[in-house]
């Protein structure tokens, strides 16, 4: 069998990655700021305005999937030259990203417990079932590790260029690394906010890049790709 070597998942994936999730990200944050951090207000301000935090959360959970063709775009980036830093940080990143999904599904039945249980309720729920074992607690030390290499690798690689901005764009990338990770984690306190912002400084400008390099999409592919986000709302709300 030959292996023929393309270019996965393309760039308009990936562009549209860089841009988009660390800004998802930052906006579902934003969404929530005011209530606390920690599940018991979570699940109190979902009480309140539950259409606020549903909303941010859905942001939120869309910027993490994202972010995997971006971090694939980068890691192409730094392993033209050290190939072992991109191969590790990408592989970390990316299941530290299956990990922020999980939970954000969980924090999306939490919440419907709310609907169904009412508040104090689901936070008994919650509050019982908070260490239950799964399988991607292992997947906590990635979510860590990953962006941590990806820094590193991002700076020895000149990935954001040479000069000191390149330099800045590479130590606001490792911040990420500090984002609270968990179940109705609110990730709006000062450090979270400023790892958010640090992410999109690092991510969105090699974004930009990579959206204008080469030739715009066919009219009629970014016709059918916009067609095609209503029907699969559809097809999945009618299961």
């Amino acid at each position: 069998m030959t292996i023929t070597h393309i270019t996965v998942p393309g760039r308009w994936a990936e562009g549209t990655g860089l841009v988009l999730g660390p800004a998802l990200l930052l906006a579902g944050v934003l969404l929530r700021l005011g209530a606390d951090d920690f599940f018991p207000g979570q699940l109190a301000a979902y009480a309140a305005d539950p259409g606020r935090m549903v909303l941010s959360y859905s942001l939120y959970a869309a910027g993490a999937v994202l972010l995997w063709p971006a971090v694939t775009a980068l890691g192409r980036v730094i392993g033209a030259a050290h190939p072992a830093l991109a191969r590790w940080g990408v592989t970390l990143a990316v299941l530290g990203l299956f990990g922020r999904v999980f939970h954000a599904g969980v924090s999306h039945l939490a919440f419907q417990l709310v609907d169904a249980l009412g508040p104090d309720a689901a936070q008994r729920v919650v509050a019982g079932t908070y260490g239950a074992f799964h399988v991607f607690k292992a997947v906590n030390v990635c979510i860590m590790g990953g962006w941590l290499v990806l820094a590193v690798g991002a700076f020895r690689t000149r990935a954001f260029g040479a000069g000191p901005v390149g330099v800045a764009r590479c130590v606001a990338l490792a911040p990420a690394a500090g984002l609270p990770l968990g179940v109705l984690k609110g990730s709006s306190d000062p450090i979270a906010l400023a790892a958010l912002a640090g992410l999109a400084v690092a991510l969105v400008p090699m974004g930009v890049a990579v959206l204008r390099t080469g030739p715009a999409p066919r009219w009629w592919a970014l016709a059918l790709t916009l067609a095609l986000v209503p029907v699969a709302f559809f097809v999945g709300m009618a299961g």
